[in-house]
């Protein structure tokens, strides 16, 4: 995580050269059928010929239906390469007779959660109210008590629980309520260059402008930053507690990120980051998509900026927010809505995965 070719340009060069970001995601990650041939035979009389089409066709049916239902059984799931059903966010946006715009329909972004995520957590009322007080705590101690109208995501990095949340609330007199969870990865302590992933409350801004992902191999052939195109978060520079030696505190780049589609991402639930937040490819697609963190970058795109870092075919919801919370529930033992990854998942991790972030 602490690396000197870690992003660190000025932003007006990151704003303007694409190639900069991609170049960057390659170092960081250095992160049919054969045909048959007919032979000719005589023609047979038109009802023995009619016969043997009859079972030709049922035994061709019968065999592609197997084979189909052994493909379905025998394929892994594939991770979604669409984004996201798509929200007409002006009409969800749009005001009433009284010209005042319902926050409430935030909430309407929980069925496209439940719907485009593919690696969700079902959290009992009880631990997501906890969870809501956690959040409350963490942004008022960063004197942000009153902050609402605007999407706010959260993240518990006890080794028990490794769970990512999306929290709304309209007025600072509400209380938050939960959108949807996710299993993450935080940082792994306890081999070089590990980071112990940091609390506190961070900003999403253009200062630390993002990336996305070239899918390229490192040298163990894992695509740290996941498949191509997937959008890194980048927080920005970070005081972190090193996992290694002496221990400590150091400066790490903070981000959130996909991971190894292939090899990485059925272990989200357990630590094994270098200390960034990795996140299922679905869940990263759904934020970036419908802008969840992106209030400074909407605003950068109003004031005339282009940005090459945003899709052209996303839905930016009216609650965009910015703030990325890092938590420690302090759990003593894992809740049965937070499963860790069974041990056949983890036997299946190939040499050299814990080098990507």
């Amino acid at each position: 995580m602490n690396h000197s070719d870690r992003p660190g340009q000025p932003v007006l060069d990151r704003l303007t050269f694409a190639s900069v970001a991609r170049a960057r995601d390659v170092l960081f990650h250095s992160c049919q059928l054969s045909s048959a041939r007919s032979n000719a035979r005589r023609l047979p009389s038109f009802r023995r010929l009619t016969h043997m089409l009859g079972t030709a066709f049922c035994a061709l049916s019968c065999g592609a239906a197997i084979a189909a239902s052994a493909a379905a059984a025998g394929s892994a799931p594939r991770v979604p390469t669409r984004p996201p059903a798509p929200v007409n966010m002006s009409a969800i946006a749009a005001p009433d007779a009284a010209g005042v715009v319902d926050p409430r329909r935030a909430f309407m972004l929980r069925d496209v959660f439940a719907q485009s995520v593919t690696r969700k957590l079902k959290v009992p009322q009880a631990d997501q109210q906890a969870y809501a007080q956690r959040l409350q705590a963490a942004l008022r101690e960063n004197t942000l008590g009153n902050l609402s109208g605007e999407y706010v995501v959260l993240v518990d990095r006890n080794a028990n629980v490794q769970a990512v949340f999306i929290y709304f609330r309209a007025t600072p007199a509400d209380v938050w309520q939960m959108i949807g969870a996710s299993p993450v990865s935080t940082g792994q302590p306890g081999e070089y260059d590990h980071f112990i992933t940091p609390l506190g409350v961070f900003e999403h801004t253009p200062a630390n402008m993002d990336f996305r992902s070239e899918g390229t191999q490192n040298e163990n052939h894992i695509r740290g930053y996941g498949k191509r195109d997937m959008r890194i978060f980048d927080l920005g520079w970070a005081q972190g507690e090193r996992g290694w030696g002496k221990g400590g505190m150091s400066q790490m780049r903070f981000q959130m990120h996909a991971t190894d589609p292939d090899r990485l991402e059925s272990l989200l639930g357990i630590r094994h980051s270098k200390g960034c937040v990795r996140i299922p490819a679905s869940l990263n697609t759904f934020l970036d998509h419908y802008g969840i963190l992106d209030a400074e970058y909407a605003a950068l795109v109003e004031s005339g900026r282009s940005l090459w870092v945003l899709k052209s075919d996303r839905h930016l919801t009216p609650w965009a927010g910015r703030y990325l919370v890092v938590v420690d529930s302090a759990s003593k033992s894992r809740p049965a809505w937070a499963p860790a990854p069974g041990g056949q998942t983890r036997a299946k991790v190939p040499a050299g995965a814990d080098t990507a972030d």
